[in-house]
This record gives structure tokens, C-alpha cells and sequence, in this order.
């Protein structure tokens, strides 16, 4: 089967977005040391910059239903590889904090079309797939900066492989738009299903689960009586391959509501796991976790894009709801965490996953008891209680 350039495109800017959003996160205790500062106040240089991206995610999305989804996805990634190209130079924590915030904000044009792009071109089993690159991209950017060093030539590095896929993102990407672009956009067919706001709330509870364990396996792990290495400590961002398989096998079924809460199931074992001082244990658990995570996040969107009449405005609210959970979820995540510790903060997690399952379980039930009342009134039969 010849290789769709579409796909390559779209591979090639998840792999440059997330590369680039999270370089920082594997060298947090770095940061935190360079600048004599705490964890929390360290894990701003990733929250900022998905909080930034979640504000972003809504504007940007409804800018595309005008200008089309190709102006906007270039858009987004070149700016955040040229601000990436700069991170590295910064003289202060707060100067590297606002340029964190302005790369965040420019990448929002990236998840806010990229699902609608595919989802209009009649690729939607392709949304596992644009997920698995996501993740690659995620976990080579976290590797690369995890392994070379200081903190700034590890983002120099990632910055430039980012800049790299961003050219192959330009060349590749095909140009025109499948459907006219619009004049007036409206949000409430958005909001008005609510399995569609239940999946925003998984978007939220299962990033913030997602984004606040990963800040702070890098400081436990650096710790006593680990004490491992910052290098050996960014090998555990290698369960992200895992997530990348796991994330295209699940954005393939059609059962997107079965796959959400057994992979939501999945990633909650996987934090529990975790809660031993063990190495092996630990990588286990990172493992089971980020593939359960990642399934969910690829079952989830799929059946937004499945559900929403308006995929444009639907994608951008999924994603703007996944990012707020980055940055709410990140910062609380690494804040439990060194007020008290690493149990507390799996047990935050499995409480927060836990949420989401009974949100869409919620809002399922709401439908069937709604279905149930339209056809008692077609047919006249009561309504079994």
C-alpha cells in the first residue's frame, strides 16, 4: 500500500508538537536545580505552555472553520519550532516561562485541527493513528532531553529535530480543504450531547491523571533511595512506545465505549503498581498506565469525532478540555506530590479516572433512559422501572 501524505503530514506535525510541549518534563529536577527553585514552581515550564495550548485550542479551532484547517496546522507548528529554537538561550526562569506560554499557544492550532482534518477527509480510524505519532513524538522528545546532558543542549536537540519534521510537515501536507470554509460557527450542537460533555470530562481527569504522574516520576526517581541518574530516570518515558501501539489498536474498534472504560480500568492499575519502591515494579506500572492512558485518549476522541454533528468546534472543545487537564492536573499532580508524597498523588489519580469512568457511564444511562421514554411515547407501552 503506497504511504498517504496525508498521514505522513499529520505524523510528521504530531511528532514536531509534542516533541517540542514536552521537552522540558524529563529534566525538571535539572531546571529546579539550575534555578533554585521547587517542583512545583519547576513543572510551569510544561504547565504554562499546555495551559497556554488549551486556551489556544477553541480560538483556533473556530479560525480554521474560516480560513481552512491546512493555514492554520502550518501555522501552529512552524511558530512553536521557531520559538523552540530559542528556549534553549534563555538568561532567566521567567523569561523561559513566557517564551514556554507563547510555544504552547502557537502549538493549540495543532490538536485543535488535526482530528477535524482527518475526520473530513473520511479518515477517522486514521485518529488512532495520528495519536500513536503523537506519542512517538512525546516520548522522543522526553528521551532526547532526558539523555544529553544539560537541560538546555537536551531542548536544543529536541528543537531541532522538531524544526526537521516541521519541514517535512510543509512539503508533505496536501494543499486545498475538502469543505468550504464558513462564515458563522456555532458551539452548541458542541455541547448539547451529553456523552460529548462526558468525553470533554474524560479529556480533563485523564490528562490531569496522566500529566501529574509524569511530572513527578522524574523527582522520585531522582530521589533517595533511588537515586537514579537523570538519564537512567528518562528511560522510563520508553513506555511511551507502548502507548503508541496501544492508542492505534484501540482507534481501530468500532466499540469505542467498551475499549474507554476497560482502558480506563488499565491505566488506573498501572498508577497502583507504581506505589512500591521498586524499579521494576515502577517501569511495569509506567508501562500498563501510559498504554491504558493513551487507549483511552484514542477511543475517547474517536467517538467525539463519531458523535459531533460540528467536528470542527467538537475536536477543538475535546482537546481544549484535554490541555486545561494538563496544566490543572500537571501542577496539582507534582504540588501532591511533594506535600505528600507518591501514594497520595496514584491515589489522586485513580480518583480522578475513576470520574471519568462514572461520567460516561452517567451519561450513557441518560441516553438509554432517554431513548427508552421517546419510544414508550411512540408505541404507548409503559416504561419499565
Amino acid at each position: 500500500m503506497p504511504v498517504d501524505r496525508i498521514t505522513v503530514g499529520v505524523a510528521a506535525g504530531g511528532l514536531a508538537s509534542f516533541a517540542l510541549l514536552y521537552a522540558p518534563q524529563p529534566v525538571l529536577p535539572q531546571i529546579a536545580a539550575e534555578y533554585g527553585i521547587p517542583p512545583a514552581q519547576a513543572s510551569l515550564t510544561v504547565g504554562v505552555a499546555t495551559g497556554a495550548l488549551a486556551l489556544g485550542v477553541i480560538p483556533l479551532s473556530l479560525l480554521s472553520e474560516i480560513t481552512g484547517r491546512r493555514p492554520v496546522l502550518l501555522m501552529s507548528v512552524v511558530v512553536a519550532a521557531v520559538v523552540g529554537l530559542v528556549v534553549p538561550l534563555v538568561p532567566s526562569f521567567g523569561v523561559l516561562v513566557a517564551l514556554r506560554a507563547v510555544q504552547g499557544l502557537a502549538l493549540a492550532g495543532f490538536p485543535a485541527v488535526a482530528m477535524a482534518y482527518l475526520a473530513e477527509r473520511d479518515r477517522i480510524n486514521a485518529i488512532g493513528m495520528l495519536i500513536a505519532g503523537n506519542t512517538f513524538g512525546g516520548m522522543v522528545g522526553r528521551l532526547v532531553a532526558g539523555q544529553v546532558g544539560t537541560w538546555r543542549a537536551g531542548t536544543a536537540v529536541v528543537a531541532v529535530l522538531g524544526a526537521l519534521a516541521t519541514v517535512v510537515l510543509v512539503v508533505t501536507l496536501p494543499k486545498g480543504d475538502p469543505r468550504p470554509v464558513r462564515t458563522k460557527i456555532h458551539l452548541k450542537p458542541a455541547v448539547r450531547k451529553p456523552i460529548l460533555l462526558a468525553l470533554y470530562a474524560v479529556a480533563v481527569l485523564g490528562m490531569g491523571a496522566f500529566v501529574g504522574l509524569y511530572n513527578a516520576i522524574g523527582f522520585r526517581l531522582a530521589a533517595p533511595p533511588l537515586s537514579l541518574s537523570p538519564q537512567v530516570a528518562s528511560l522510563v518515558f520508553v513506555a511511551y512506545a507502548i502507548g503508541a501501539f496501544s492508542s492505534a489498536t484501540v482507534g481501530r474498534m468500532a466499540d469505542k465505549r467498551r475499549a474507554l472504560f476497560a482502558m480506563l480500568l488499565l491505566a488506573a492499575v498501572g498508577a497502583i503498581v507504581t506505589i512500591p519502591t521498586n524499579i521494576v515494579l515502577v517501569a511495569i506500572g509506567f508501562a500498563l498506565f501510559t498504554a491504558g492512558f493513551f487507549a483511552v485518549h484514542a477511543a475517547a476522541s474517536g467517538w467525539v469525532n463519531q458523535v459531533a454533528t460540528d467536528k470542527g468546534p467538537a475536536s477543538g472543545l475535546y482537546s481544549g478540555s484535554y490541555y486545561a487537564g494538563a496544566f490543572v492536573g500537571g501542577t496539582a499532580g507534582t504540588s501532591i506530590y511533594a506535600a505528600w508524597g507518591w501514594v497520595a498523588l496514584v491515589a489522586a489519580s485513580v480518583g480522578w479516572l475513576s470520574l471519568a469512568a462514572a461520567g460516561v457511564w452517567l451519561a450513557g444511562r441518560r441516553k438509554t433512559l432517554s431513548s427508552a421514554k421517546n419510544l414508550s411515547r411512540k408505541t404507548g407501552a409503559p416504561l419499565a422501572t
